[in-house]
């Protein structure tokens, strides 16, 4: 059967490619709103993300208060140090980059894992982490979706879980798996940050796909 039949139009996959390969991680905020009806299109977005036995395991926390954004902004700030720390020869290059834009970004979402996803076994009995999966699947739609209504949006992990969830007033199994700043820019990076700065550079696809078992000469690059 022709593919034809369920294809977009030319317009509408150039969009889609387009949008993949101009997301960035942002860190460079200019202040603004995001108005509320995008915000909600955007959260639907996410909420459209694939799920692993249709569990639907990802929560939004949106930060409105002031005072709790600069609490996040200060557990951010701890971790930093400590993986300044853990990078040992690294460490002055890492503290060089701009890491998160917690006080700058108009919006502020936690995205956290559900507590009640063990009761779902349907795709996990072997691979629990296909929560974690399905989460990140509904952050990509997020991004994507935001970096279509021309707004950045970055994604910081550099935070402890246990303090982050105690902070937020979290059910012990619940877990944070993410800080999402997000808003308006003044610019999009030509590439990723981490690029640009020199910190690692985006490997050949080639070297990445294997065919039928796993190939050593590539796999270890």
């Amino acid at each position: 059967m022709s593919i034809e039949k369920f294809q977009y139009s030319q317009a509408e996959r150039d969009a889609i490619y387009r949008v993949i390969e101009e997301r960035r991680d942002m860190r460079h905020f200019c202040g603004g709103t995001v108005e509320e009806k995008t915000l909600r299109k955007l959260l639907l977005a996410a909420h459209h993300g694939p799920s692993v036995g249709y569990m639907q395991p990802w929560r939004f926390i949106r930060i409105t208060r002031p005072a709790l954004r600069h609490s996040i902004h200060s557990l951010v700030n701890k971790e930093v140090l400590l993986t300044a720390e853990a990078l040992g020869k690294r460490s002055d290059e890492f503290m060089q980059l701009k890491l998160e834009g917690i006080l700058e970004c108009a919006e502020l979402l936690v995205v956290s894992l559900t507590p009640d996803r063990d009761q779902y076994i349907l795709g996990r009995r072997t691979m629990p982490e296909m929560d974690l999966a399905s989460t990140a699947c509904a952050i990509q739609n997020l991004w994507l979706a935001a970096r279509a209504e021309g707004l950045g949006m970055g994604w910081v992990s550099l935070f402890d879980p246990l303090e982050l969830s105690n902070l937020l007033g979290m059910p012990d199994d619940c877990k944070p798996v993410g800080i999402f700043c997000l808003g308006p820019v003044n610019d999009f990076y030509d590439k990723p940050m981490l690029e640009t700065n020199g910190w690692d550079n985006r490997r050949d696809l080639d070297t990445l796909v294997f065919e039928n078992c796993w190939d050593s000469d590539k796999g270890n690059e």
